[in-house]
């Protein structure tokens, strides 16, 4: 079920709302209530999900008991855990990747149709690390209702946040005043709007624009203008969709008096790919961090093993977003620019406070960096990928427009000697209206450099963080709260799905 639907909207949230409010005297009923309204989110569109996402919490939740009463074999446990997860993750996920390149060397078809359920990828992680910190000592919770609740609670569950136990199932059966309860509907309704008019107005716009183009590019020349043109375009859908999911996911579990970490900090505004991957997807980076790089030794064994840490770990995160080459090669490209960006800082480290040209410039470089790496995340095949990244270097040069040919006189044939050329900047229309789609992007701009981030407006911040814009009970944000419904619900034509689903 998608948050945009009027079936979510018009009859699933308000009846699970409805019952959550009819059991505030009732914490523990208020926690059954919840566990079987994820279970039906779950399994609204295909019910036969349920078996599986059901049959691994009972697995897991017995793995991580077995751990709880057995210390002495609690690593044994743990591994086994991790193997029989990892597989179920493989053959679903994997499978067709790896048999359609085994078939492809080979030289006849092994592939096999295998559904991909919803959401293993974070279902999987995430109880992963729960036994994984039932084998540490750090968990006693024996509570099965509270830890289905956990695992499956719906803001959460398709997408992330990445949560952790310990972030998560304190907060469950706990009574709140009434003043608290219509506080956290009210701030939870506000950061739900604006996080569905980022998907419904920008993100679904751009996606609407992106799939024309990334469409039609493999069958033309993708001129310079284009090839950037088509990245920025996907930049910025999975900006806004990623960051609307988030808002909606932390404004819905607000309703219901829960926390979510914070997951999305404005990450075009980083200034170093490091910094870019402090802001984006958080819950997944402290997963791979805590879960993965630590565990393989850190930073602890010296730089050149840091190094490599890096790169296995980027590797696996771009597995982990998809089976598919293009994935494997954002992973990649991400893990050679964090091992660049440390090396850069042991050479020539930043000053403490580095200056305002200086961070520009940082963030100028690392968006630029970033949209090169989105192109093999969205382009499909590794073909498309190299066309786009050969135009976006200039391979083919820079087309510009042939009226202005006759202008430039005798300096016309000087630049082509450049590399230039008249075709046009957007001879093969991939970008449709380019006048608009520019327009679009440079608003869009705007409001990702210039405007606040959601979580300073309203998540666990002081009102003073965010200014005049904080969130508060007041006429203003009813207004606006007002506005961001009408205009998702007035652009609301065919849902598109959450870039994240697929992972």
């Amino acid at each position: 079920m998608l948050f945009t639907t009027s079936a979510f909207l018009l009859i699933f949230l308000p009846a699970v709302l409805a019952g959550h409010w009819l059991l505030r005297v009732q914490p523990r009923l208020q926690t059954v209530w919840l566990l079987l309204a994820s279970i039906v989110f779950y399994g609204w569109n295909n019910p036969q999900l349920v078996a599986l996402l059901l049959t691994s919490m009972l697995f897991n939740f017995g793995a991580a008991q077995a751990v709880l009463r057995h210390r002495h074999a609690g690593r044994w446990i743990l591994g086994m855990a991790v193997t029989v997860n990892l597989a179920a993750l493989g053959y679903f996920k994997y499978w067709n990747f790896f048999w359609a390149n085994v078939g492809t060397v080979a030289g006849f078809d092994l592939h096999r149709d295998i559904a991909l359920p919803l959401a293993i990828s974070f279902f999987t992680f995430q109880q992963i690390a729960y036994v994984a910190d039932c084998a540490r000592g750090v968990v006693v919770e024996r509570d099965f209702i509270k830890y289905g609740l956990f695992v499956t609670f719906f803001p959460h569950l398709i997408a992330g946040p990445l949560v952790h136990h310990a972030e998560m199932i304190p907060q469950f059966g706990k009574r709140r005043s009434p003043t608290r309860q219509r506080q956290d509907l009210s701030v939870g309704l506000s950061l739900f709007a604006v996080g569905l008019a980022k998907k419904v107005v920008f993100a679904d716009w751009f996606a609407m624009i992106g799939d024309t183009g990334f469409g039609h590019a493999g069958s033309v020349v993708p001129s310079f203008a284009e090839a950037w043109g088509l990245a920025l375009v996907f930049g910025l859908q999975i900006y806004f969709d990623f960051s609307g999911y988030t808002d909606m996911a932390l404004g819905l579990a607000r309703m219901f008096g829960i926390r979510l970490p914070e997951n999305f900090a404005s990450p075009y505004k980083a200034a170093s790919i490091i910094e870019f991957w402090r802001r984006w997807h958080m819950t997944l980076s402290r997963f791979l961090r805590d879960y993965l790089y630590i565990p393989l030794g850190g930073n602890a064994k010296g730089m050149a093993r840091r190094l490599l840490n890096l790169m296995v770990v980027m590797l696996l995160a771009g597995l982990w977003h998809g089976a598919g080459w293009g994935f494997v090669a954002w992973g990649a490209l991400h893990g050679l620019m964090l091992t660049a960006n440390h090396l850069l800082r042991a050479l020539v480290p930043p000053p403490p406070t580095p200056s305002a040209w200086r961070r520009r410039l940082g963030i100028s470089v690392t968006f630029l960096l970033v949209l090169l790496a989105w192109v093999p995340f969205r382009a499909g095949s590794l073909a498309l990928t190299v066309k786009l990244w050969g135009a976006m270097l200039l391979a083919g040069g820079i087309g510009l427009p042939l009226t202005l040919r006759p202008a430039l006189g005798p300096a016309a044939s000087w630049l082509e000697t450049l590399g230039m050329n008249f075709n046009g900047m957007f001879p093969n229309g991939l970008l449709g209206h380019s006048g608009h789609a520019l327009g679009a992007c440079l608003a869009a701009l705007l409001v990702v450099w210039l405007g606040p981030n959601t979580a300073a407006l309203f998540v666990g911040r002081r009102a003073s963080a965010g200014g005049i814009l904080a969130w508060r009970p007041n006429g203003a944000w009813a207004t606006a709260t007002g506005l961001c419904l009408a205009l998702a619900v007035l652009g609301m034509r065919q849902p598109k799905y959450f870039v994240y689903f697929q992972f």
